[in-house]
């Protein structure tokens, strides 16, 4: 169905729309109600991206941050979010799930307080699979809209629930509010990366507050920032179709089973891992690793041919972790499997 759709618009020799067609909008309009909650979302306030990582990258840049500005990112993240604050000139600075910076972490080098200007969450969490409730997404936006900051929720794992009942939207009415102006100050960004395994179509879009939609489409189009008109064929089919996703996720579900009993049979502890497509995996315990370093325990799986991340790559406080992915195919998970047997001695 997508391979067609971008097949079918292929004769494409002029420029597209930096905007997204209105068939790509309406589409991930429609997506945001079915699967985010996002009740009332116009589609005029929806934009595409190529892929999520570059808006998560230029985002503070594009919304004006810079020198004396802070963004708050999660304790344990995907690096990017900090990279995108370094490239503005802003600062990042990491908080626990549902904390806030205290005024000494918002001084800057000189001193001088820094103002918090954009917020991001990420749930469910890349690394950790951890799922953030409704409250306190609330509370979240609550803080964020009293200091006037933006609040960017990177939602691109959304539809891999595992051992949770749901997973909440930062456009969801519960969290956001109801009635006009409820989305202010919020963003919600998305990929078809994950969903829909499209990750070599650089697929993605980002939601919500119409006035900041159009603040970034107005430097979008002049940084040529565009998803090419074929690609945005084929994101508005995948944001049309919910079929396609509940095969994928049945065949993540299936790989994660096979997995984390491996893992857990080997003496390692999964923790977290809610949804998302990783297993948030606990060093201590495994043979050979026994001071609990997560690059020890990475070194000692390369001996067996199997591949992960260390923990400290998504934050300091994450050393005694590895990030397990559940994107290789069916094969290697399997002989990855067997190959964690030996870790159990």
């Amino acid at each position: 169905m997508v391979q067609r759709a971008l097949r079918d618009a292929a004769d494409a020799p002029g420029y597209p729309l930096t905007a997204g067609t209105p068939a790509l909008r309406e589409a991930a309009a429609g997506w945001a109600a079915r699967s985010r909650g996002a009740v009332g979302l116009d589609p005029e306030a929806v934009l595409p991206t190529i892929g999520s990582k570059e808006l998560v990258a230029w985002l503070p840049t594009l919304l004006g941050l810079g020198p004396g500005d802070v963004v708050v990112i999660p304790e344990v993240a995907y690096p990017t979010y900090d990279v995108g604050a370094r490239l503005a000139g802003a600062r990042a600075v990491a908080v626990p799930p549902g904390g806030w910076p205290t005024e000494e972490q918002l001084r800057g080098p000189d001193g001088a307080p820094g103002r918090v200007r954009l917020v991001w969450l990420n749930s469910p969490s890349n690394p950790t699979g951890a799922v953030a409730g409704v409250e306190q997404l609330r509370s979240a936006v609550e803080r964020a809209r009293a200091e006037g900051a933006v609040v960017a929720s990177d939602e691109c794992y959304a539809e891999l629930a595992w051992d949770v009942e749901e997973v909440p939207s930062v456009l969801d009415p519960r969290v956001c509010g109801t009635g006009k102006g409820s989305h202010d100050g919020l963003l919600l960004v998305t990929s078809l990366s994950k969903r829909s395994n499209l990750a070599g179509y650089r697929g993605g879009a980002v939601l919500g507050d119409p006035r900041l939609v159009a603040q970034l489409l107005a430097v979008r189009k002049h940084a040529g920032m565009i998803v090419p008109a074929p690609v945005q064929a084929a994101v508005a089919a995948a944001f049309s179709d919910d079929e396609h996703v509940a095969v994928q996720r049945e065949r993540y579900r299936a790989r994660r089973s096979v997995l984390r009993a491996a893992l857990e049979g080997a003496g390692l502890r999964v923790e977290h891992s809610e949804a998302g497509l990783y297993l948030w995996t606990r060093a201590a315990g495994a043979a050979g690793t026994a001071s609990g370093s997560g690059w020890e325990l990475l070194d000692r799986l390369a001996d067996l041919g199997i591949l992960v991340a260390p923990g400290d790559f998504y934050g300091p406080s994450a050393s005694a972790h590895i990030r397990v992915a559940l994107t290789a195919s069916d094969e290697r998970v399997s002989a990855a499997a067997a190959r964690l047997a030996a870790l159990a001695g």
